[in-house]
């Protein structure tokens, strides 16, 4: 029987990454509870992010953006 680490793979939250490219670091937008749109914030300066989930949208999963 093989024991899986907490946080494996099963239990994985969608996510985006991203290059703040303003503070130069990476985050993560994390997909929110109703499932409308990938959600987080700067990890250096705190500036919102949100990038909504559609048609006719992108598989695309690495980003940048600017912030402050």
């Amino acid at each position: 029987m093989a024991i899986m680490p907490q946080g494996s793979e099963s239990e994985a939250k969608p996510f985006l990454g991203v290059y703040f490219m303003s503070c130069n670091t990476y985050g993560r937008l994390y997909k929110n509870a109703d499932g409308t749109a990938y959600e987080g914030r700067c990890p250096r300066c705190g500036c919102a992010c949100r990038v909504p989930v559609g048609e006719g949208g992108t598989s695309e999963r690495f980003f940048r953006a600017f912030c402050r």
